[in-house]
Formats: structure tokens, C-alpha cells, sequence
């Protein structure tokens, strides 16, 4: 169905992380204004929003703005070590300024490690209550000795803004097709990076892409705040003309297929996915929202109830390189990242055909006087005249195609070109009324 190189695309896919991967992003601040500067390079119609510190947004509040320069600690031999410029995970995101000596027994408190990874260097955070700290792999801090140590944080929070990147791309209706990622951790490949990559290129395909029948609004924000800023301000226009929508992260590397269901798994969007990874990847996981932990909470939460579900390759949490500098580029590759594109756009193709399908004739089509019954019998043929007569039986006009992909047992895409036979023939009709 996808006219591209896998590798090529999926290459293409891996080196815009390459590219994103050094950045120290965060809530606010300018990691995320260089990370849409990069995403805009490959997609010149999308839009950037600054929403001021202090905005209020339902229940939450816009943070104060946080940027980092620098940040080292000295060792009692003057060694520098735990060095922010070798890698942007050794900070405690969000942490304030400071520049002080500490012994050894003052500086444990701040400091955070794993024992049970002890090669890597944990994620950690503190948005919404002040403080400072290092993070280290564990056997890092267990080789630290006792004497005077000079902590540095370069940091600021300012009154500033949280940014986040908008798309809309026009199709013949207006109804809405929602992709969003998000785009505020540091240095890590699956969690942070495959997502809005493989969104990036997915907006790039829908653009090229011939007759949209829908629109699509496609959005880069922070995690939490980011998408309850966003919904703060979109929530009217989104219930109006949304139909489907998906949350796109961890969706990069080889290991699994997994797709996490809306409140009640009962949306387009969880038809449309069970569907298409049971066909490419039987083996998928499924979770269901009682495992949420990323946006799916906001855009499914009571009173908003947009229909959203989360696809990922394995699901954050789920593997033990989760939001540490395990998570790097040799963690995700080219072909998981095309594996996660090809997944999505399977599903939005799909979206696409699924038309409400209603036979016009009375009994069953003589076929063979239309030039649609093989004159050769193969294998192959007796398949797609059952097809073709099962997807008859059932274009009673209250199914649509997955519907009917789903009760005979078959990809919805082995019945594109069918559906276009009978239409062209008079022997379907469409209602699009949905």
C-alpha cells in the first residue's frame, strides 16, 4: 500500500532523531524551540504558539519558563565529573541555579542513581517544586570518595512561555484526524524522539498524499501541561470536527507492537488499530486505559471524551531502558522506526476508505456479464470473488469497511480495489454520512 523504500524511509526517520537527539528539552524553554525549528525545516507549514508563564489551563498553571547552560561537579581532586555537556540526563530537569561546596554526606541527598541499572543514568525531574540535583549511573556514585565537592547549575526560570507546534493540513471535509507527540524529554531516543519523528514524516506523506478526504490537525507539545494547554484552547473546535485520534510515542524500536485503548476501547480509533496491527503484527500487546501514562490521560479524560488511543512499538514503561540514557540511538533503528510509520499509515489509509458501503442490487450481481468473475480459476481468484461477494453480503448500508474488513476476516486494503470495481460498475454506492 505505501509506495517507498522501507529502509529509505526509515532512514530518514532515524537521522532527524540523530539530529534532535543532543538537544536538552523540558517543559518550556528553548530545547523545545529548537527542536520545532528542526521539525519546521521538514514541515514549512507548521505553526509555533508561545503560551505565556502564568496561563491558566483548567486546573493547571503554565510554569515559570526553564533554560540550562551548564552544570558540573567538581571531585575533591579537582576532577570535573558528572558533566551536563556530556550528557543532558545529569541534571534533575527543572532544577534551579546553584553554585556551591558541599562534602560528600551534603551532596548524597541531591544526588540519584539506580542500583539495579547501575550503567545508567536515570531521568529525573522536579517541575512544580524547587530544587536542585545531579544524576549519575550508580557505579558513578559509588566510586565517589569523601571530600569537599563544588557543585555548578547554570539554570534560569524566567516568566516566559511553553511552546508547542501545530499542523493543520486541509482535506475535502472538514472533519479532523488527530495525530500528537510530545516533545519534552531530554536525551532520549524511544521515548522522546521516535514519536515525533515518525509524526513528522507522517504529516510529510499526508501532504503528498492525493484526494485527503479528511483533515488533519497534528500537534508537538510538552507531555501533561503541553496537552492541557493545548485542549484549553482547542477543546470546542476538537469535539466539532474530530473522529479519530491517536497519541504517537515509543514507537521505534524492533522489539514489540503494542497499542494502549481509549477510556472504554470502544472509539474508531481502537477499531482502526486493533484492525491493522492484528493483520501486520498478530502478536501485538494490548493495553487498556486503567495502564495510561501519557497524553491519552488528558484527551480522554471525563468532559474532554475526544476518541483517542496510543500506538506505540513497546510501551513506555515497558522496557527496562525506559527514561534512562539507555534509551539512545542504538536502542531505536531504522526499521522499527519504519515499522511504527508503516503501522500509522496503514491505520490512516484505512480511515480514509472507510466508506459506509450499500449494494444497489437486489439479490446477487451477475458478475461474470460485468467482466468481474475470472474466466481462469486460481487459487488466488476464488479468494477475491469470495471477497468480493462476502463484502456484497454485508454493504447493507449500515456497515462501514473495517466493519465489514472485520466480519469477513480480512485486511480492509485487500478491499480498496474491490470497492472501486463495484462502485465503478453501479453495483455499490457510497453514503459518507458517518
Amino acid at each position: 500500500m505505501l509506495e517507498v523504500n522501507p529502509m529509505d524511509i526509515g532512514q530518514e526517520i532515524y537521522n532527524l532523531c540523530v539530529e534532535l537527539f543532543p538537544i536538552c528539552r523540558s517543559i518550556t524553554g528553548n530545547g523545545v524551540r529548537e527542536t520545532l525549528r528542526i521539525i519546521n525545516k521538514h514541515l514549512p507549514a507548521l505553526k509555533t504558539y508561545e503560551v505565556p508563564t502564568g496561563t491558566r489551563a483548567f486546573d493547571w498553571t503554565v510554569p515559570k519558563e526553564w533554560n540550562i547552560n551548564d552544570a558540573y561537579i567538581i571531585d575533591p581532586d579537582g576532577n570535573k565529573i558528572v558533566d551536563f555537556s556530556e550528557n543532558n540526563l545529569h541534571v534533575v530537569g527543572y532544577s534551579t541555579a546553584v553554585n556551591q561546596s558541599l562534602s560528600l554526606d551534603e551532596l548524597q541527598p541531591h544526588l540519584y542513581s539506580l542500583p539495579e541499572q547501575p550503567d545508567a543514568i536515570p531521568y529525573i525531574t522536579s517541575y512544580y517544586q524547587e530544587r536542585w540535583g545531579f544524576c549519575l549511573t550508580h557505579n558513578q556514585r559509588q566510586a565517589l570518595k569523601p571530600g569537599i565537592y563544588q557543585v555548578f547549575i547554570d539554570s534560569t526560570h524566567t516568566q516566559g512561555s511553553l511552546t508547542y507546534g501545530e499542523l493543520i493540513i486541509p482535506g475535502k471535509t472538514p472533519q479532523e484526524i488527530f495525530l500528537s507527540s510530545y516533545i519534552c524529554h531530554p536525551s532520549m531516543a524511544n521515548n522522546e524522539l521516535s514519536g515525533p519523528a515518525v509524526t513528522s514524516f507522517l504529516a510529510k506523506w499526508l501532504q503528498n498524499r492525493d484526494n485527503r478526504r479528511y483533515s488533519y490537525r497534528i500537534v508537538f507539545i510538552p507531555e501533561t501541561i503541553g496537552a492541557i494547554v493545548y485542549l484549553s484552547r482547542n477543546l470546542a473546535e476538537m469535539k466539532e470536527k474530530m473522529i479519530v485520534g491517536f497519541n504517537i510515542n515509543c514507537i521505534g524500536d524492533d522489539r514489540a507492537y503494542s497499542y494502549l485503548a481509549s477510556r472504554y476501547g470502544n472509539t474508531l480509533a481502537d477499531t482502526v488499530a486493533r484492525h491493522v496491527l492484528s493483520h501486520l503484527h498478530p502478536n501485538f500487546v494490548t493495553y487498556s486505559y486503567l495502564d495510561r501514562a501519557s497524553d491519552e490521560r488528558q484527551y480522554c479524560s471525563p468532559g474532554i471524551d475526544l476518541p483517542v488511543a496510543t500506538m506505540m512499538r513497546t510501551k513506555y514503561g515497558a522496557y527496562p531502558e525506559y527514561h534512562t540514557s539507555l534509551d539512545n540511538l542504538d536502542f531505536i533503528s531504522p526499521s522499527g522506526l519504519y515499522g511504527g510509520y508503516e503501522v500509522m499509515a496503514y491505520c490512516l489509509e484505512c480511515l480514509e476508505r472507510n466508506d459506509t458501503l450499500k449494494t444497489k442490487i437486489l439479490c446477487e450481481p451477475h458478475l461474470g456479464k460485468r467482466g468481474l468473475y475470472p474466466t481462469l480459476s486460481t487459487k488466488n481468484s476464488k479468494q477475491i470473488v469470495q471477497n468480493m461477494m462476502n463484502l456484497i453480503a454485508y454493504s447493507d448500508g449500515t456497515n462501514d469497511l473495517i466493519s465489514i474488513a472485520e466480519i469477513i476476516g480480512v485486511p480492509a486494503w485487500d478491499l480498496f480495489s474491490i470497492v472501486d470495481n463495484l462502485i465503478e460498475h453501479q453495483l455499490l454506492e457510497v453514503s459518507r454520512e458517518k
